[in-house]
């Protein structure tokens, strides 16, 4: 993983993650990602932007693993 130092790093990272979600909710979470971007936009405070960016990589990381945990467990239908 590159080093995500800043926002807009931060904001590609995440859509990237999106990517290897199932495409229902992919779609929600660009929508989050966005929303949340936006909310953000006007932080100054280089301590808050770094916890931010911190978390938000903890937490994709999390969604990833659950989606592709989920499509493990789930059994796949053959045809006879």
């Amino acid at each position: 993983m590159a080093a995500v130092n800043s926002p807009v790093k931060l904001y590609r990272f995440l859509l990237r993650q999106c990517a290897k979600l199932p495409p229902e909710p992919a779609q929600f979470y660009r929508f989050q990602i966005r929303q949340s971007y936006n909310s953000h936009a006007d932080e100054s405070d280089p301590e808050r932007v770094l916890q931010i960016i911190q978390r938000a990589i903890k937490d994709s990381e999390w969604i990833v693993q659950k989606y592709s945990r989920d499509s493990e467990q789930t059994p796949k239908q053959t045809t006879l």
